[in-house]
């Protein structure tokens, strides 16, 4: 009697050619990774606190953000620090600072989850127009006020937008029953232009007093954080993070396409849309609060993969802690590189996503990636 042939092993419990102290040095650099860009981020916070117009040494810094998480510490009340410093640092410089990192985590997470529904490297909320959905979610509440929106508040419209831009990229990618990456690819982009000439023309009809503030959360800026604005993106990234980690097999399964991913029990049809909802539902909070800053939802997933591969266990930390460190950085060159002018954090992603997208378009560099097909 003839045999039948073994199944073929789920991306999740491949066989490996490495042994198993290898295996135990790739989970030990990983959580070291992972731990040294968590560190970066708080240094980071530190000099994002101590850097400004206002005089405030490191030291200060951190003594006055550790004063306000632990009542009762004696420098806050024993005149070594000023109020003018305590309100920089406390009132100004940390929110900013704090928001950057929630929404480049958001956008690394979405642009990573893009990136395995449409099993493309060059998918992100930017390019494939979720971010101009928001957008214009977004500016209409700015422009016209909630009223043109059914009433909804700026983060539900922008949220509104990103869903719908999310909703119209699938039904036009479609191609015989199933997502096609380059007619994603090719709908995001040309949705993408009629949603930022959707914006212009609200920009350029409004009254003058509106256009300048526009432009600027168009380019995206962090610039008007306070503690208030923090909450809805903690919870966005949150609940994200903790939906992401349930499905980080189904996600692998995903990466390796739609039969395969059928043939190992996943609903591929389910997966995608819950994980589409989840994109746009970062995409809408994180442009609501910051603008619509591009191309960060593109090259972080890409470097945590080139970085640690594609398993979704090990890449997703790695994608949000990388995205939230990058974006820290860009506010605070964004602040001090032109000082007193700030440069808006859009253009600053621009010159670093811009090129590395073009990058991307080569096919050795998506598969190292892991989307070699």
């Amino acid at each position: 009697m003839i045999s039948a042939p073994p199944a073929a092993p789920t991306p999740e419990r491949a066989p490996s050619t490495t042994s198993p102290a290898t295996r135990g040095r790739g989970r030990t650099s990983v959580t070291a990774l992972n731990a040294t860009l968590a560190a970066a981020i708080v240094v980071v916070l530190v000099l994002s606190g101590a850097i400004g117009t206002v005089e405030v040494g490191v030291l200060d810094a951190a003594r006055i953000t550790l004063g306000h998480l632990v009542p009762g510490l004696p420098w806050m009340s024993d005149g070594s620090l000023t109020t003018l410093q305590d309100q920089a640092v406390w009132q100004f410089r940390l929110p900013r600072a704090l928001l950057a990192g929630l929404a480049g985590a958001g956008l690394a997470l979405a642009g990573a989850i893009m990136q395995v529904v449409v099993r493309n490297p060059l998918a992100d909320p930017y390019v494939l127009g979720v971010s101009s959905g928001a957008s214009v979610g977004a500016v209409l509440v700015i422009v016209l006020g909630s009223t043109a929106v059914a009433g909804l508040s700026l983060s539900a419209a922008a949220f509104a937008g990103a869903l719908v831009a999310s909703a119209l990229v699938t039904l036009l990618a479609q191609q015989g029953g199933r997502l096609s990456p380059t007619r994603m690819i090719l709908a995001g982009v040309a949705l993408g232009t009629l949603f930022s000439a959707i914006t212009s023309y609200l920009t350029i009809t409004t009254e003058a007093q509106n256009v300048v503030s526009v432009l600027f959360f168009l380019l995206g800026s962090v610039s008007a954080a306070t503690m208030s604005s923090l909450p809805a993106p903690i919870i966005a990234v949150v609940v994200a993070c903790l939906i992401v980690a349930t499905q980080a097999r189904s996600m692998n399964a995903l990466l390796t396409g739609d039969e395969s991913a059928t043939s190992l029990g996943v609903n591929v049809t389910r997966l995608r849309g819950l994980l589409l909802v989840v994109a746009s539902l970062l995409t809408g909070v994180i442009v609501s609060v910051s603008g619509g800053i591009g191309f960060v939802g593109l090259v972080i997933p890409h470097v945590a993969r080139i970085l640690v591969g594609s398993d979704h266990r090990r890449m997703l930390p790695v994608t949000v802690l990388g995205g939230g460190l990058f974006l820290m950085v860009a506010d605070l060159l964004a602040r001090t590189v032109a000082a007193p002018t700030e440069i808006p954090l859009g253009i600053l992603t621009a010159f670093v996503g811009a090129p590395f997208f073009l990058w991307l378009m080569r096919r050795g560099s998506a598969t190292r990636a892991g989307f070699d097909r």
